[in-house]
């Protein structure tokens, strides 16, 4: 019998444009746009400059792939590192809930590293992000809950993606594929551990994950060998990284069910599992008509998840590490209305910020914990200074594809980021953006952004 992995290397192999559903690849503009921002936004940024400064001192002056936070030209190897790094650090990529897994920040960048150095077609470059957001996607529910409790699942599965869209883009046939698929998953990496002292890892696991991936591919073309079955076999990933893998959600429904069209954007710019709380906090606040003076107390009912990743952060002493704490995040939107670039720049340390912070609560709840990760529930519970209990409830967060944005809210979106970053200009950007848009009719694919002087 074919193997879970084998399937799904051949999917990915063989999928090309016109297999695609037209809502998906519709979808998957949406997802490149919004990519796009996040790594303009990442110019400037501390851990993101210190990657790109290895990546260009390790290539020479020019290459045929674009870095998008300096502009200047690199190899696709290198390139694809530096995106990757840069388009993580804002928290405002995409991920999809049933994998716990952010697709676009390791495919992204691998895909249109390598489109630009083949000059194919946007329609390629965009059947092959669709085949490294499937293959992925798939990695990461495969891996379970399980894996995410230590694993950062967007370093591990994010491998295996970037791979996947690279080996579609070189035309690997589906033997090549999966021993792409080996090289990749031996490479797996990312650890939660970077959180408690607020390290720069998490750039670093989307960096190498890309990177990795994409030598992985180059070097199945080249007749390099994998493991054949490095997903379930009895020393493969499952076997060191998860206590509850399923290898049928490998090969669910390929072909039918587009995972790519499942995946969620990111309206506030934290951590995705502060995102349900913080929007039933907006609903309570919105309908009883509260100040910030009337809040004693905020309880978040949330998944186990939320308390492994967001629990041993209790003091955040970085704008990042903030995004990783239920309390900051909700006192922001308290005040603000959302947990924004600019609110946590500004205000996460201020005095009110704190104050608030110190008023909410995580405690684990059985609804919603048994609901996820296919359904990310918000539920919190207000206690007011007048001695009232409010209950909020938000069965699917702004941006999740039932509540998901628009290409008007994903263009401004993106107009933000690079305001905030100073990435590009506002007429630089509205170029750019508007060229997306139409990233299906491109005969090659070129600079996203104009290259430097």
């Amino acid at each position: 019998m074919t193997s879970a992995t084998a399937e799904l290397a051949a999917f990915a192999a063989h999928l090309r444009f016109d297999a695609i559903p037209a809502p998906v690849v519709r979808k998957a503009n949406d997802l490149l746009v919004d990519w796009f921002g996040s790594a303009v936004a990442g110019h400037g940024a501390r851990p993101v400059e210190a990657i790109t400064r290895f990546a260009q001192s390790m290539g020479g002056p020019s290459g045929p792939s674009e870095i998008i936070t300096s502009r200047k030209r690199s190899s696709p190897y290198l390139a694809a590192m530096a995106n990757a790094a840069a388009s993580h650090v804002a928290e405002q990529d995409d991920v999809h809930n049933g994998s716990v897994f952010h697709p676009a920040t390791v495919v992204f960048p691998a895909a249109v590293a390598v489109a630009q150095a083949l000059g194919v077609s946007g329609k390629q470059m965009l059947a092959a992000s669709v085949a490294g957001y499937e293959v992925g996607i798939r990695v990461g529910a495969f891996l379970g809950r399980s894996h995410y409790k230590v694993f950062h699942t967007t370093g591990t599965a994010g491998t295996l993606a970037a791979a996947a869209a690279v080996g579609n883009l070189l035309g690997l046939d589906a033997r090549q594929m999966q021993h792409a698929f080996g090289s990749a998953g031996t490479q797996s990496a990312g650890l939660w551990e970077f959180l408690r002292t607020a390290a720069d890892s998490k750039q670093l696991h989307t960096a190498h994950a890309a990177a990795a991936g994409l030598m992985s591919a180059y070097l199945a073309r080249d007749g390099f060998t994998g493991a054949a079955e490095i997903l379930e076999g009895p020393q493969g990933m499952a076997a060191g990284m998860s206590k509850d893998a399923d290898a049928t959600r490998l090969n669910d429904s390929l072909g039918k069910r587009w995972a790519t069209a499942e995946t969620s954007f990111k309206y506030h710019a934290s951590c995705r599992h502060t995102h349900p709380a913080a929007d039933a906090l907006l609903q309570v606040m919105h309908r009883d008509r509260l100040e910030l003076q009337d809040l004693a107390q905020v309880i978040t009912h949330v998944h186990q998840g939320a308390l492994d990743v967001l629990g041993p952060v209790v003091d955040p002493a970085t704008v990042h590490q903030s995004k990783f704490s239920m309390g900051t995040v909700l006192a922001l939107v308290a005040q603000y209305g959302h947990a924004g670039l600019v609110e946590f720049d500004q205000h996460f340390l201020s005095e009110t910020t704190r104050s608030l912070r110190d008023k909410v609560k995580m405690t684990l709840d059985a609804e919603v914990d048994a609901a996820y990760p296919l359904r990310w529930i918000g539920k919190v519970t207000v206690q007011t200074t007048d001695g009232r209990v409010l209950h909020g409830r938000v069965e699917e967060p702004k941006g999740d594809p039932g509540n998901t944005l628009e290409r008007d809210e994903i263009t401004a979106k993106a107009l933000r980021l690079a305001a905030f970053s100073g990435g590009a200009s506002r007429a630089e950007m509205e170029h750019a953006v508007k060229a997306l848009w139409s990233v299906a009719d491109w005969p090659q694919v070129s600079a996203l952004l104009e290259p430097a002087l």
